[in-house]
């Protein structure tokens, strides 16, 4: 068991949001950044006051210091970046998706078990506080028996690195399926997905790609409850959301139709109308998980100054996703420490994936039915 670990974080336009946790998580002695662009790789090295960096995942991977990697890079490096982390005898953290293809998928579990090294991918949308309290009332009772869920996430791409411009939107769909797969702890079995609307053609090219909306309905496993997703990606007027709705037989929750809103408890009253039964309708305060994270890296669920006792390092960091950063990294961490495979471990990383994938597959197929790979 390891007392203290060193890790690189690797690609730095998002990673960025993560130095500061690994820096002041009690586990941690060292961290190491990473990025191609040498401006970047400056200017976050200076603002963390950090001197061991590398230009490149190459000299991070023959650096015996290092313990374990967090890759932030982009969708289409997670895959093959994974393997080379993992077979060069580290931990691997990657950022979703796993993959976007099952042959790369299986390829990484495959180095996993050749390495027997950890491997988690980072999905925030099951470490944010919104999860964590429907998780608390779904244990409490309060929803009652789960009827139904409902995933969705929205966000506009344009103008995004070249490697987005037209890509299947159910390829990025992890945070709008892996809140239900969580729920309701099971995995996704089987998929129609239908395309919906028209994508210009200069955005069709990349990944002959024609839907900008998909809509998906999963048979989970051992259950009889269904989940439906929605993603988009292109030419939705619609404003940026991370959503999950959880329908239950006493009590339901809804995501906020605007993020700056509260989400909505929907509660069945104890008396009966004529036709149907009273449901009273209250907007929820959802309370912060610190308590759940040790302290030196509690504040990072919220927006924070990073260090109030030294002018140069007074800027504003955490807090993003939901606040879920902090708990994503002492989970990988704390599983090295430990030596036990992370809640987001291969297994699960791959069927939350994967889901998507053969979701665009069937979408491809007139929503044929498909069967999602069991890992």
């Amino acid at each position: 068991m390891a007392s203290s670990i060193t890790v690189a974080v690797v690609g730095l336009e998002f990673g960025a949001e993560f130095v500061p946790i690994y820096l002041h998580h009690p586990d941690v002695a060292k961290v190491v950044i990473c990025d191609l662009n040498p401006r970047t790789l400056s200017r976050v090295g200076e603002q963390f006051n950090i001197d061991e960096r590398s230009h490149n995942l190459a000299a991070v991977l023959i650096d015996a210091e290092v313990d374990a990697v967090h890759l932030n890079t982009g969708i289409p490096d997670h895959a093959e970046q994974s393997q080379k982390v993992l077979l060069s005898g580290k931990h691997c953290a990657c950022a979703v998706p796993m993959a976007t293809s099952l042959s790369d998928i299986e390829a990484v579990l495959t180095a996993q078990q050749q390495s027997k090294k950890s491997y988690m991918m980072m999905e925030t949308s099951v470490m944010t506080r919104e999860f964590f309290w429907v998780q608390d009332q779904i244990k409490s009772g309060l929803l009652g028996r789960i009827q139904f869920l409902r995933g969705a996430h929205y966000q506009d791409m344009e103008n995004w690195p070249d490697y987005w411009m037209g890509l299947p939107p159910m390829h990025y769909a992890t945070h709008a399926i892996s809140p239900l797969l969580a729920i309701s702890n099971t995995r996704a079995k089987r998929v129609h997905c239908f395309g919906s609307g028209h994508m210009r053609p200069d955005l069709r090219k990349q990944y002959d790609n024609p839907y900008p909306v998909e809509t998906a309905i999963f048979k989970l496993e051992n259950t009889d409850v269904t989940a439906e997703v929605t993603r988009s990606l292109f030419h939705t007027g619609r404003a940026y959301t991370e959503s999950f709705n959880v329908y239950g037989e006493k009590a339901t929750f809804e995501w906020q139709q605007v993020e700056e809103e509260d989400p909505v408890l929907f509660q069945m009253a104890g008396a009966t109308t004529t036709r149907g039964y009273q449901v009273d309708t209250n907007r929820i305060k959802i309370p912060d998980r610190a308590d759940l994270l040790p302290p030196e890296i509690a504040r990072f669920t919220q927006q924070t100054v990073y260090d109030a006792t030294n002018p140069a390092l007074s800027f504003i960091q955490g807090g993003g996703h939901g606040g879920s950063h902090p708990h994503l990294v002492h989970e990988f961490v704390r599983a090295i420490v430990e030596d036990r495979d992370p809640i987001i471990g291969p297994t699960t990383a791959a069927n939350w994936t994967a889901a998507g994938i053969c979701a665009h597959q069937s979408a491809m197929s007139h929503a044929k039915a498909v069967n999602v790979p069991a890992w």
